[in-house]
């Protein structure tokens, strides 16, 4: 019997220490003040003509300072963004600031957009880059739910791809208890972090796989103990990052 007690008070031991590993990597309370969700909503003549039935476009980025944000490509193609025109955007819950493109930055398996604000962000938190290649099983972190109450999800960096459809990608394993959508539509352009609070990763995709079933095409993540999450590493682009204005 204490061999027994022995044995379930080292496990409940060992489990607190793994949690308190967990919630201890990186500040959530900086994090969030540098990840933003940015908005687009589309007027009326862009909604009949090119968009019929969407009235807007939800993401993610983050400042590298009070007046530019980064995010992916896709996110700003899609909100219909150039680096002529001056477009209104939401930042974060209540800003309406105008933006364009200031400049595009080569991800390889796609390119970041660097967005410039007309008028600066007070509560704008620049953050670090990380200089240095990620190890497998290095962990990250990013945040979720940014509108109103932002939380931190930990992950695990699985590897860089080389070849292929990804290629210049760096493929993270992300969840929060079962659920490994935790990371979904709207995250795209939100930045992950290291341990140390450094920005190492821009999200890209998420990974998924449909599947029928009489109640229509559900969509399911990939198994657990693979990568489910596309990212643009920013290793390659620190130097180009560190040069904005």
């Amino acid at each position: 019997m204490r061999e027994r007690i022995f044995y379930v008070l080292t496990f409940f031991l060992l489990l607190s220490v793994q949690c308190c590993a967990e919630t201890s990597c990186a500040d959530a309370a900086l994090l969030a003040r540098s990840t933003v969700t940015i908005t687009r909503h589309f007027d009326e003549t862009e909604r009949l003509s090119q968009r019929p039935g969407v009235i807007g476009i939800q993401g993610a980025g983050w400042f590298r300072s009070p007046t530019t944000i980064v995010t992916v490509e896709h996110v700003a193609n899609a909100m219909g963004l150039s680096t002529e025109d001056w477009k209104l955007l939401k930042i974060g819950d209540n800003q309406t600031v105008s933006v364009r493109v200031y400049r595009w930055l080569d991800g390889r398996v796609e390119r970041l957009a660097v967005l410039k604000l007309q008028t600066a962000i007070a509560t704008a938190q620049s953050i670090a880059i990380r200089t240095g290649r990620l190890a497998p099983e290095d962990r990250v972190v990013t945040l979720v739910s940014l509108d109103r109450n932002p939380r931190s999800v930990i992950g695990r960096f699985v590897q860089y791809v080389d070849d292929g459809n990804l290629a210049g990608s760096a493929l993270l394993e992300v969840f929060e208890g079962e659920n490994r959508l935790v990371i979904d539509h709207g995250a795209s352009g939100a930045p992950v972090f290291d341990c140390e609070g450094r920005i190492v990763a821009v999200i890209s995709t998420v990974m998924t796989q449909a599947l029928g079933s009489p109640f229509g095409v559900i969509r399911i993540s990939t198994a657990w103990g693979s990568p489910n999450v596309v990212s643009v590493p920013v290793q390659p682009l620190a130097i180009e990052l560190s040069e904005l204005p």
